[in-house]
């Protein structure tokens, strides 16, 4: 029962984008996606781990890698990072930092494109997915790449941009980050005061 739990709550994740009108506080966008790709993370080392590639995790993990994963490494590389740069002090020694993170966003997006290549060319198939040694070699890499890369992101950057990033700052990047998924920033209701950009 706690497997068949834990690969509910997974599928529900994944499929399931943060509420629109959290892109009034983006950082506490950022966030939840997040604890989404955390959530990404452990599909990939339970798909590693078994023999036969579970379809419905594999098919989940494919559709967040192509149409969400993307847009989050959008969000960070056009809006927060350049906003991060304008505003911070020199002490904050923020440009290494950022530069090793954008190094990371392209390695993990070279991963996430042959992820979803591979994943894709077996889901056509209609007998037993069987895991290959470079599949597996691959999920491994790329969750533990990517769970690095949140710790430091969630540990250092969300912080320091709640710090340094007035409210007029925020929503020029949450109305950038609405017009990336088509939705108009307008008409968005935003969370009550208190809510809290990164207690999501």
């Amino acid at each position: 029962m706690e497997n068949e739990e834990k690969r509910a709550l997974a599928v529900t994740v994944l499929r399931g984008s943060p509420s629109h009108d959290l892109l009034c506080q983006p950082l506490g966008y950022l966030f939840a996606d997040h604890f989404r790709q955390r959530i990404l993370c452990q599909v990939f080392d339970d798909v590693a781990d078994a023999d036969v590639v579970d379809r419905s995790l594999a098919e989940v993990a494919v559709q967040f890698l192509k149409d969400d994963f993307g847009l989050h490494i959008l969000d960070e590389e056009e809006d927060l990072f350049p906003m991060l740069r304008l505003r911070a002090r020199p002490e904050d020694k923020v440009d290494s930092l950022l530069a090793q993170l954008s190094e990371e966003h392209t390695a993990d997006g070279i991963d996430a494109s042959d992820i979803v290549k591979c994943l894709s060319i077996h889901l056509k198939g209609t007998g037993d997915f069987v895991i290959t040694d470079y599949l597996r070699e691959l999920l491994k890499r790329f969750a533990a790449n990517e769970r690095q890369h949140i710790i430091l992101e969630n540990a250092i950057i969300l912080p320091l941009a709640e710090g340094l990033l007035s409210a007029q700052d925020l929503r020029q990047i949450g109305e950038s980050m609405s017009a990336r998924r088509n939705i108009k920033y307008a008409d968005l209701s935003p969370l009550p005061a208190g809510g809290g950009t990164l207690n999501v």
